[in-house]
């Protein structure tokens, strides 16, 4: 049960790394709903870092998405494959913090350690 949280935490994240680009844009002048996207674009500093992070959250979600679904396919309730997505939930929670906090060592160490889950999950038919 805990490896489907933590698919649909992952999912949230794509909502949740939203809200500090929305916050940056706001403080630069107000939300352009009409155009955010350029918007997006003009932001600097903790703005582009909170875009930045958020882009790369769409981007790690279908890998991860994908391990998941393999390894419940190929072994359901298997101890290793949850241990593997909770892995995958703190890793990319640091990953955010860091792009935030502008981290960049950790910020790569934590994003290399979320692709290394993704593709072991999605490797799980190869050794199960």
């Amino acid at each position: 049960m805990l490896i489907y949280a933590c698919l649909v935490f992952a999912a949230l994240m794509l909502v949740f790394t939203k809200v500090p680009v929305a916050w940056a844009q706001h403080r630069a002048g107000g939300y352009d709903n009409h155009d955010p996207r350029a918007q997006q674009r003009m932001l600097e500093g903790f703005g582009a870092r909170a875009l930045a992070a958020h882009h790369n959250s769409i981007e790690a979600f279908p890998i991860f998405a994908v391990g998941v679904l393999v390894s419940i396919i190929v072994a359901p309730g298997a101890p290793l494959a949850t241990t593997l997505a909770v892995i995958f939930v703190l890793a990319r929670l640091g990953y955010w913090a860091c792009y935030l906090a502008n981290i960049a060592l950790l910020r790569s160490l934590l994003w290399g350690v979320g692709l290394i889950v993704s593709i072991l999950l999605m490797a799980m038919p190869l050794w199960m």
